[in-house]
């Protein structure tokens, strides 16, 4: 094997498929990256079992080859190399041999016939979505999948279509968020959980573009498809929550607020409930719901704070606490200048939509205050 390639383009591809090489394995080779050379392309593919990931990139192919290689020594060496061509090599040793202006390194290889073929995937339904839409709904739903892995169906989000809508769904235990966007093109009823994991990969690679990206399922694969990458994953077993059961359609204390002016309340607020010296213990902040009024407070042994925001009300007056983590999770990534935040009763739901027809919905359960 002889190649040339820049080393803006392969360190593109590098960092692309770098997340799917297994850190804890008795396997070395799943350490590895697989090169394979293709007339005057290059593929390189990572694979821990659980998650593959193939890119594609152009290159200057002077001899066919195909070898593996410690994936981290590899891509840590490109990264440090200069900013010009790289000469990669396969030497008389069966050592890959780097080589870039005054640089030269040797790395051992590996036999590349060990390594693991990716799952061939026998799509039963797909759709295909724009990658900024993608990247976009991945974004609003992610930070609330589970990171306990006593119920691993959490640990990932649900894709799902239905009417040609798809709709993307995070739950924790203690909030939800959901997603979801008209797909352009007909497609059939199904589901399919994937891993959080996979998902933070996948929006690390897909691009803020209209460029389509292709979403494909079957039993117990996912597969995302763009020009020059693909990734395949394992998807989760089990039931997920049936989520539109649970998102309360009534409210008895409706509150509309500027999100920015309520996000930077909570912000605020945080310094003195993130604060405790005690940090295995948790303190809420109370929400305080009168007539056009939101009042936001926390005492702990660190301080005491409190903000008051005006705001239009509806319904009764409330009092509830709340983890301030997950009203600024999902104040984050909200966009709409002004929304709702419903509340039924100091130990129901309370549901953050948008102020008009939107495309999300936020659902976080409250903690109780103790006396």
């Amino acid at each position: 094997m002889k190649l040339v390639c820049q080393k803006d383009k392969i360190l593109k591809a590098l960092n692309s498929v770098i997340k799917a090489v297994a850190s804890k394995t008795t396997m070395p080779i799943l350490e590895g990256i697989l090169i394979r050379t293709n007339d005057n392309e290059i593929k390189l593919t990572t694979y821990d079992l659980e998650i593959g990931i193939e890119y594609i990139m152009e290159a200057e192919v002077k001899e066919q080859g195909c070898t593996v290689v410690n994936a981290i020594m590899f891509s840590e060496i490109i990264r440090k190399l200069p900013d010009t061509e790289i000469n990669i090599t396969i030497n008389e040793s069966n050592l890959l041999v780097i080589e870039c202006e005054g640089s030269l390194y040797k790395l051992a290889t590996m036999n590349p016939e060990e390594f693991p073929e990716l799952p061939k995937i026998e799509v039963e339904n797909s759709i295909t979505i724009e990658q900024n839409t993608l990247r976009n709904m991945i974004r609003k739903t992610i930070f609330a999948t589970s990171i306990e892995e006593n119920r691993p169906i959490f640990t990932g989000c649900l894709f799902q279509t239905i009417d040609n809508k798809l709709n993307v769904v995070a739950v924790d235990g203690f909030r939800l968020a959901w997603n979801s966007t008209i797909l352009n093109n007909k497609t059939n009823t199904f589901s399919a959980v994937i891993p959080g994991k996979t998902l933070n990969e996948v929006n690390k690679i897909i691009l803020d573009s209209f460029d389509p990206i292709q979403i494909g399922v079957s039993k117990n694969q996912a597969l995302f498809e763009m020009d020059n990458c693909k990734i395949v994953t394992r998807l989760l077993d089990g039931e997920f929550l049936n989520y539109q059961n649970v998102i309360p359609e009534k409210w008895e204390t409706r509150v509309r607020a500027n999100k920015n002016n309520l996000q930077d309340c909570f912000e605020r607020i945080s310094l003195i409930s993130a604060s405790s010296t005690e940090k295995e213990k948790k303190y809420p902040v109370k929400v305080m719901v009168d007539i056009g009024k939101v009042t936001i407070s926390c005492t702990n042994q660190t301080g005491d704070a409190k903000e008051e925001l005006y705001v239009s009300t509806e319904g009764t007056n409330l009092e509830a606490g709340f983890n301030p983590k997950y009203f600024l999770d999902a104040l984050k990534v909200i966009e709409d200048e002004e929304i709702f935040v419903d509340f039924g009763s100091n130990i129901s739901p309370c549901v953050i939509r948008p102020v008009g027809e939107g495309d999300y919905t936020y659902m976080i359960l409250p903690i109780r205050l103790k006396e």
